[in-house]
C-alpha cells in the first residue's frame, strides 16, 4: 500500500549551516518537522559568492514550495559566511534575537531568507589594560531558545557540550550570560596529538567507571595540566588499559568544566547535544545529585520555529 503523501504545507524552511556541515528541515505551522536533509557543505566548502548556488542546489525545491520564510543559524552568519550577522549582546531572548536578524538580499532566492545572529557577552576583568573579555556563541543560541520553547521554562542553566562547550544562564526567558570552554578541543589535542595518543584508544567503548575516576580526580585539585599527566603514568605502570584511559581523560576535562561552575545554583539544568556527550554530562551531574534534562538535534528546529513567531508581520522580499 502506497504511503499517504504529506499535504501539510511548509511554514518554515530551517537551516543549520555550520563550518563542516549543512542541515535543513521543512517545518509546518505546528512546529512538526516534515522532512530533513544533511550535506557535507559547511561554509568552508563554499567559494566566495557561492552561497546562493549551494542553497539552491540543496534546498531550492523546498524553497519553491511556498514556505513563508527561511531562517538560517550557525556559521553562515560569520565573517566567513553568507551574510555577516553581528552578535546580539546579552541579555537576549526571542525578541532581541529576532530584531537583529540579517535578511539576505539576493534575486536568486525564492522566499524571504534571514541569518540568525549569534550572542555575545562581556566578562569583567580587574586587570589593568584588560577591562573586559568578550565571549561569543553562534548557533547554540537557537538550541537554547528551542530548549526553552519545548520545555516551557524561563529560568535555568543550559549546557551545550562540544568542541567549545557553552554554559548559558537563562533568567526570565533571556540568556543573561554564558561561558565557553575548549573542552572538546583539548580532549582531541591530548588524545590524538600529544604523547597520550600512544596509550589511549579513543575508539574504545565508553567506560563509566573510568570516567567517574576522572571526574573524582579533578575534585582533588591539581588542575588539568597536572591531572592530565596521570593518564600517562596510569598507563606506564599498567594500572589502566588504553580503552578505559580514553574515558578517564574525558572525565578529567569534563570534570574541570564542572569544577569552575556554581552548579548548585541552577533551578534547572538542560544539556543539549549528541546522545554520547549529553549522557556523559548527565552522569557527571548525577554524581553531584543534580537531575538533568537531555535534548538533541530537535532543539535547533524548535528554536528556529519558535523564533519565526517573532518575525515582523511583513518579511522583506528576497
Amino acid at each position: 500500500m502506497a504511503a499517504t503523501p504529506d499535504l501539510q504545507p511548509t511554514a518554515l524552511l530551517a537551516l543549520d549551516w555550520g563550518t563542516s556541515s549543512l542541515r535543513g528541515a521543512r517545518i509546518d505551522a505546528t512546529g512538526r518537522v516534515m522532512d530533513e536533509r544533511a550535506f557535507p557543505r559547511g561554509i568552508l566548502t563554499v567559494p566566495a559568492g557561492g552561497f546562493a548556488e549551494v542553497f539552491d542546489t540543496c534546498f531550492g525545491d523546498w524553497a519553491r514550495e511556498g514556505a513563508q520564510a527561511c531562517l538560517i543559524s550557525g556559521m553562515a552568519g560569520s565573517k566567513q559566511g553568507w551574510v555577516e550577522a553581528p552578535y546580539c549582546a546579552c541579555p537576549a531572548g526571542f525578541a532581541d534575537v529576532a530584531a537583529e536578524l540579517r535578511w539576505v538580499q539576493d534575486a536568486r532566492l525564492h522566499l524571504p531568507t534571514a541569518i540568525v545572529p549569534g550572542l555575545s557577552c562581556e566578562h569583567r576583568s580587574a586587570l589593568p589594560g584588560l577591562a573586559g573579555v568578550p565571549d561569543v556563541m553562534r548557533g547554540e543560541e537557537v538550541q537554547i531558545l528551542g530548549a526553552m520553547h519545548l520545555g516551557g521554562w524561563r529560568d535555568g542553566l543550559c549546557i551545550l557540550p562540544g568542541t567549545h562547550s557553552k554554559w548559558a544562564w537563562i533568567r526570565d526567558g533571556r540568556v543573561t550570560t554564558f561561558r565557553s570552554y575548549m573542552t572538546g578541543e583539548f580532549y582531541a589535542l591530548l588524545s590524538q596529538q600529544s604523547l597520550l595518543a600512544r596509550t589511549i584508544d579513543t575508539q574504545a567503548a565508553f567506560d563509566a567507571d573510568a570516567f567517574g575516576l576522572g571526574l573524582a580526580r579533578t575534585g582533588q585539585g591539581g588542575g588539568l595540566l597536572h591531572n592530565a599527566f596521570s593518564a600517562r603514568t596510569l598507563s606506564l605502570f599498567a594500572r589502566m588499559d588504553a580503552g578505559p584511559l580514553a574515558s578517564y581523560l574525558s572525565g578529567l576535562v569534563i570534570g574541570e568544566e564542572l569544577r569552575a561552575q556554581d552548579v548548585q545554583a541552577a533551578a534547572r539544568v538542560t544539556v543539549i547535544g549528541s546522545p554520547s556527550l549529553t549522557a556523559r554530562y548527565a552522569l557527571a551531574f548525577d554524581r553531584l545529585g543534580i537531575p538533568t534534562h537531555r535534548m538533541g538535534a530537535e532543539a535547533s528546529w524548535a528554536g528556529l520555529h519558535a523564533l519565526s513567531h517573532h518575525l515582523p508581520h511583513r518579511t522583506p522580499s528576497p
